[in-house]
């Protein structure tokens, strides 16, 4: 689907095809198209199908005539498909990480060493547990023969966002094909390209016809058709706070599990008894990662009285230092926006702050670059200072590379800074006394708690969120249970 190419004076550029659908194992025309574009330039990267109500309606019928078989398969045989979509995903690397790169904006360091492993680590992962999914045997007082059965669901609805397209569809078709269900992938119209190029290689590792079906196009078209479809049995979306509520609203009228992986604002702390260093290195991971484009992403700073200066001048140095440009320089950390709306929006939370007196240690605007990148969807690294918690800039969600530094006097303080926010995503505290590691975390608000270090995720550790960060947990064997039900057996030995 894709090659690299290096063309002399330009950046190397993935050359890719129109993207059509792909439904019961054949790749699908359809009648619209629309254009998907490259971050870094804002040229238009390649068109993509625009799918229908009746695409989506072919591709539920696809995985519904496709679930008896799959279903029925051995976990054991499941295991062995999934397990060849690991080692395809690895042999073809470049290609994947690439794409992702010119689709996304990542920088393509990220993208091959973060992006493209953990998908194979996923598969790897879910296939080992596919080997597992049973019930037990229960002791009961009435003459019996009791047990559980863990079945699929059937066909499941994966809507993922824009920001981690590759990871966060992974997150949900790993676990819902070893468990034996079929998948309906919708991803977002800005970063569907991976999604295809996955397709093809689930199909080249034996995944059956019908099992796997991906539909692009507007969440406003036919997320709306999947979210109410009667041939839907589960719902799993990724996204923001505002479409998760709305999708929670028509699966329970339809009565459909949901779970949802929704909005973050996590909060970063540093205590006066932290190492400094790290802690200031770990504050720039959590808030450059992907561009600040990450749900788990530590865009509120919360630094002791005692070591605030000394921070806020750690990063008033280290931020303008941290390289930003074209995706494909393998030096680049920080890549442009994904799209030129969500830079905008990002933009205008800066611009809101400094006009509510915050002070800019660093950034605040746009860098400079000359030819293809000028027109690029950049923005600079920003550390805004001196706000007070009420504030947009530090209640709601920016989704980009700002990050906002508060003080705090005292533990209780602290805490209760972190836990002023509507979303219970992530959160992360700096450290160096154990007990107080175990204590604070213990009182945050949060699915997943890092204590000196920030984004240490793996397939076997389970995330997700509390308040307006949605519900259900991603990756561990609790993603696994939530694409299975359970059913009760007794037999009567009377």
């Amino acid at each position: 689907m894709t090659a690299v190419e290096e063309r002399p004076g330009t950046r190397p550029r993935p050359d890719v095809e129109p993207g059509q659908l792909f439904v019961g194992g054949r790749w699908r025309e359809t009648a619209g198209r629309f254009d998907t574009a490259d971050p870094a330039t804002g040229k238009t990267l390649t068109s993509l199908a625009r799918a229908s109500a009746a695409d989506v309606d072919a591709a539920v019928a696809a995985a519904r005539q496709a679930f008896d078989g799959w279903a029925a398969t051995p976990g054991r045989e499941r295991a062995r498909v999934l397990h060849r979509v690991a080692d395809l995903v690895r042999e073809r690397a470049d290609e994947i990480a690439a794409l992702e790169s010119a689709d996304v904006g990542k920088p393509i360091s990220l993208c091959r060493a973060v992006d493209v492993e953990t998908v194979a680590e996923q598969y790897e992962y879910y296939s080992a547990l596919a080997q597992g999914v049973d019930g037990a045997t229960r002791q009961i007082p009435i003459p019996s023969h009791a047990y559980t059965r863990r079945e699929p669901l059937g066909v499941v609805a994966a809507i993922t966002p824009f920001n981690f397209p590759l990871i966060l569809s992974t997150s949900k078709i790993a676990p819902a094909l070893a468990a034996g269900n079929t998948v309906v992938h919708k991803p977002a119209e800005d970063t569907s390209l991976s999604a295809l190029l996955m397709a093809e290689l689930l199909a080249e590792a034996g995944v059956p016809g019908g099992v796997l079906n991906v539909v692009t196009g507007f969440g406003s078209e036919i997320g709306e058709t999947l979210l109410s479809h009667p041939g839907i049995d589960k719902i799993a979306f990724t996204g923001s706070t505002a479409v998760g509520r709305h999708a929670a609203s028509v699966a329970g009228q339809h009565l459909k599990p949901v779970t949802l992986e929704l909005g973050g604002n996590a909060a970063h702390l540093v205590f006066e008894d932290a190492d400094v260093e790290r802690a200031v290195g770990a504050a720039i991971k959590a808030f450059v990662f992907n561009t600040g484009q990450f749900c788990m992403g530590g865009p509120r700073l919360l630094v002791a009285d005692a070591l605030y200066d000394t921070v806020l001048g750690a990063l008033a140095e280290a931020v303008p230092q941290v390289p930003v440009g074209d995706p494909f320089d393998p030096a680049t950390v920080v890549g442009p926006m994904a799209g030129e709306r969500h830079r905008a929006k990002v933009e205008q939370y800066v611009e809101q702050a400094r006009a509510d007196g915050g002070r800019i240690v660093a950034g605040g605007g746009r860098p400079s670059f000359e030819g293809d990148l000028a027109a690029g969807f950049f923005v600079q690294p920003t550390v805004i200072a001196d706000l007070p918690a009420d504030l947009r800039v530090i209640q709601e969600e920016v989704f980009g590379p700002v990050l906002t530094v508060q003080r705090f006097a005292t533990e209780d303080e602290a805490v209760a800074l972190a836990n002023g926010t509507p979303y219970g995503l992530a959160a992360g505290l700096q450290t160096t006394d154990l007990a107080r590691a175990h204590r604070v975390a213990a009182r945050l608000e949060a699915g997943i708690v890092w204590v000196n270090d920030w984004a240490m995720l793996d397939p076997a550790i389970p995330f997700g969120g509390v308040k307006d960060s949605g519900f259900g947990r991603e990756y561990g064997p609790e993603s696994l249970g939530s694409y299975t039900r359970t059913k009760s057996v007794v037999i009567s030995l009377a």
